[in-house]
């Protein structure tokens, strides 16, 4: 299957340098490899030679680099593994004008170290699992149960490719990078993060059935972070009316690394399980979208004190209700109505499954596949 990711590396690149993060698998040196020429140098600090020489010799980048013909942009893999080597980045940057690519798997060391981040002199990108939008005949289904990670939807055997996924994140993010002393005990956590992605945070709750103190359950969840394997969705609090909770929420980056995680193996349509996954996976869709296309809305959701909750808010412009029944009427518009008399925002969008695209006055109920053809045409946030 021929797969065209959104992200143009290329692009980013023309004025500035950049970091590209994201979880192991999500592609990042394939698309390295299609979109730049075979002469700019990639310099991939898992392979052993250059990441000895490198660690212990930083200096010895820029000789390096010389050897190429090309030299005006330079790639290099993995950085974290070579914290200080920012350091030579940034002289280099500075002194020769060279644009560099840095991608890494993991921020936890870069932060941990108070190394040199230069400065503002390189932006930050993230390469995010497949959309639907980069997927040919995209199958919801499938893609509820075993999410976008390119391996993953590709395989014939997608269970055993996330089962060895989330192996190889336990030993080589977690045991190699030496970023938990516990492994049983993270496992534990990881299990019940998964069960418990898309809810609002309850940090005693997590400690108490894991049996972790909730201190190292909050740095286990930064840990999930700075690996890029999920991400915090804050709560909006900008309402007067209705008093908002301030709790935040936590969704893994991809849906099938949560499903292996919590062990779900099957789930039913119309079921809470469905409904959970399909609101993940509008969640999913809407933070790759913001990225892709630069755009600096924060992402967030709103719940008042009483109950009232609403799935998404994009900026403070745009509310988004996520619904998985094929027949939408009047009692699962009154979440969005509630905000309404807010008069906050300035849009409002029920998803769900029905196929008949109407309005109630501002609130715009329209067919999930309709909503993600929009958003990726650029024409809902307008």
């Amino acid at each position: 299957m021929n797969l065209k990711r959104l992200l143009d590396l290329p692009g980013l690149l023309q004025k500035k340098s950049f970091f590209l993060f994201g979880p192991r698998a999500t592609g990042k040196s394939f698309l390295i490899r299609e979109q730049f020429p075979i002469n700019v140098p990639v310099l991939n600090l898992l392979k052993s030679e250059l990441y000895l020489l490198l660690s212990s010799r930083p200096y010895e980048l820029e000789p390096i680099i010389n050897s190429y013909e090309q030299q005006g942009l330079v790639v290099i893999d993995e950085v974290q593994r070579v914290p200080m080597l920012l350091h030579e980045i940034h002289r280099l940057i500075e002194e020769r004008g060279i644009r560099f690519l840095l991608t890494g798997s993991s921020a936890r060391k870069l932060r941990e170290k108070n190394v040199n981040l230069l400065a503002g002199r390189a932006w930050e990108a993230q390469l995010f699992p497949l959309t639907r939008h980069e997927i040919p005949n995209f199958d919801l289904n499938r893609y509820l149960h075993f999410g976008g990670l390119p391996p993953v939807y590709l395989s014939e055997e997608p269970a055993e490719e996330l089962g060895a996924y989330v192996h190889t994140y336990l030993q080589e993010e977690i045991q190699a990078e030496s970023l938990v002393r516990k492994i049983p005990a993270f496992s534990r956590f990881l299990q019940l993060s998964a069960l418990t992605s898309g809810e609002i945070m309850n940090f005693s709750k997590i400690a108490n059935d894991a049996g972790i103190p909730v201190s190292t359950i909050r740095e286990y969840y930064q840990i999930l972070e700075d690996t890029f394997i999920g991400f915090m969705l804050p709560a909006w609090v900008k309402t007067i009316k209705r008093k908002p909770a301030s709790t935040a929420k936590f969704y893994f980056f991809d849906l099938g690394v949560k499903n292996t995680l919590a062990t779900i193996k099957n789930i039913e349509p119309q079921s809470d399980l469905y409904g959970q996954a399909f609101e993940h996976f509008i969640a999913l869709e809407l933070r790759a979208y913001l990225s892709y296309r630069r755009l600096s809305l924060p992402l967030s959701h709103w719940r008042s004190q009483q109950g009232c909750e609403v799935d998404f808010i994009v900026g403070d412009e745009f509310a988004i209700e996520v619904k998985t029944t094929n027949n939408v009427n009047e009692k699962h518009l009154k979440n969005l109505k509630s905000l309404q008399e807010e008069n906050i925002c300035k849009k409002y969008f029920l998803i769900s499954h029905d196929r008949v695209n109407r309005k109630y006055g501002q609130i715009e109920v329209i067919y999930w596949q309709d909503f993600l053809d929009k958003l990726w045409q650029d024409t809902i946030f307008l």
